[in-house]
């Protein structure tokens, strides 16, 4: 009977050590917020922004009336339900593209056609003017290209350039911006930067550029173009041709009023801040429903029911709603901008959501550790990885590391050392047929079609997408937000990350 009684008690033990164990994966019982955070619910603010948006031009761009009023969605929400809620005010110098154009006057008229999915692209903060000049080479340029072309990256590169030309440059290693100087600096009017040519799997090194110079406007017209355009004009010049081209940029920078939305539990630690965003704003173009108001109204959300459920966090969390990402991210840099040093170090970690509703998705999530690409964020990065890739595996689904590539709001937070991670969905990039087997969905067209477009509608949304999305950052949110151990910042920049970081928000630097 002793013996019976010591097996069963020996067993019963057993089952209390195996049950945290097997739930390992998944950590911090999050079941009753994760059933909280409904489909329905998150489509119900999905639904809010369309009519914003339909109200307002059929856009959500910072800036305009349908950001202001996305804003006042927000806020007004959160503050009923609770939270401490700060609308942080700022201004900013937005890039304002009123017309180009971009033609080979002679030999062989033609005028180019605009549009990344065309032949040429302005790049952001291009200066202005109209100029017709014969076309000069930048030294460096290879083709074909086997990669890390150093083209127009240092001024030995335009000895003996003529003054007044336009120069034709090719894209690589080293910044947009510091290419378009070394020619300004040698005297040329006007700059034609084109893809590199080669084969990378990670960027797309044929097609249209879309780049950034980064603020302040430059004073001379800057455009992007394809590889093949800028691989028949290099051949016509170094064939002998005389190459005469027209470069017209007309842009301006305007002064900009917009926001961020803040809003704080009332409880928890506040120098263990759980930092969880998302941007507001949309393009322009469109409603921007998938990009982001996927990620706006996940989080949304999962705040909303955690105020509901009466969670008292251990750790503060704030709910950050950014402005101003698709110009450049930056409503989240001004943020990290106003912080002081102490109040950065507030930070446990940031988790961006970023497009988590696109209708030919992907299960990305951020690569922490550096394992896949080769960019680790800040010490701590890592573990915010690890607690998507066991959550998805715990249920049997598959994930896949992204690149932080500088994209994205975590920028400014992996630039202040402060941990980062987050999951997305995929943009504009091209499904594979290995991921379609895996996902579902279609190969061979993007994982969102309507990317940064008129028709990124609320009928662009996947309700599937949705749902296992916001499971995922119901349960990372209040992870981190019940922790008691800490997630280790760096204090510093990522390395890494600083030195291979390819874009600026949706546009790239390089």
């Amino acid at each position: 009977m002793q013996r019976k009684l010591l097996l069963l008690l020996a067993a019963a033990l057993t089952a209390l050590v195996l049950a945290p164990l097997s739930s390992t994966a998944v950590g911090t019982d999050t079941t009753a917020l994760r059933n909280a955070v409904t489909v329905a619910g998150v489509m119900e603010h999905e639904a809010a922004l369309q009519a914003i948006a339909d109200a307002n031009g059929g856009t959500r761009a910072s800036g305009t009336p349908g950001y202001a009023a996305s804003v006042d969605y927000v806020a007004d929400l959160l503050t009923g339900a609770g939270y401490d809620v700060t609308v942080q005010n700022f201004t900013y110098d937005q890039f304002v593209l009123n017309s180009s154009a971009f033609e080979r006057v002679s030999p062989d008229p033609k005028a180019y056609a605009e549009g990344l999915d065309a032949e040429y692209s302005p790049m952001d903060y291009s200066g202005a003017g109209d100029f017709t000049a014969p076309l000069a080479l930048a030294g460096g340029i290879t083709i074909p290209a086997p990669g890390g072309a150093t083209s127009g990256c240092s001024a030995a590169d335009f000895v003996g350039f003529p003054a007044g030309a336009i120069a034709l440059v090719q894209r690589g290693t080293c910044t947009f911006r510091l290419k378009a100087e070394n020619a300004q600096a040698a005297g040329a009017v006007a700059v034609v930067i084109f893809n590199e040519g080669n084969d990378d799997p990670n960027d797309d090194r044929l097609g249209v550029i879309a780049g950034t110079l980064d603020p302040p406007q430059m004073s001379l017209p800057v455009i992007g173009t394809s590889f093949a355009v800028g691989e028949e004009l290099y051949n016509r010049v170094t064939s002998g041709q005389a190459v005469t081209v027209r470069v017209a940029v007309d842009a301006e920078t305007i002064t900009t009023a917009t926001a961020n939305v803040l809003a704080d539990t009332p409880t928890g630690r506040a120098d263990r801040t759980v930092l969880v965003g998302a941007h507001l704003d949309s393009v322009d173009e469109g409603p921007g429903i998938n990009d982001n108001g996927s990620g706006t109204s996940t989080i949304l959300e999962t705040a909303l029911q955690m105020a509901e459920l009466e969670i008292e966090p251990v750790n503060r969390v704030r709910f950050a709603f950014w402005g101003a990402e698709e110009d450049g991210l930056i409503g989240s840099q001004h943020y990290v901008d106003s912080l002081a040093k102490r109040d950065l170090k507030d930070i446990m970690l940031n988790l961006n959501f970023d497009m988590v509703g696109s209708p030919n998705f992907v299960r990305f999530v951020y690569d922490g550790d550096g394992s896949a690409f080769g960019v680790d964020g800040p010490s701590g990065s890592g573990r915010i990885e690890s607690v998507f890739a066991d959550y998805f595996s715990s249920l049997g689904l598959a994930t896949e590391p992204t690149e932080f590539d500088g994209r994205s709001d975590y920028d400014a937070f992996i630039n202040a050392g402060i941990p980062a991670g987050g999951l997305f969905t995929g943009a504009e990039g091209i499904k594979t047929p290995e991921q379609a087997a895996v996902y579902g969905g279609t190969a061979g067209i993007a994982y969102d079609p309507c990317y940064h477009q008129a028709c990124d509608t609320i009928a662009n949304v996947s309700t599937l997408a949705i749902d296992q999305m916001s499971d995922a950052i119901a349960h990372s949110t209040l992870t981190f937000a019940l922790t008691k151990s800490s997630v280790n910042g760096t204090d510093k920049a990522s390395n890494t990350a600083k030195e291979k970081m390819a874009y600026h928000g949706s546009r790239l630097e390089r």
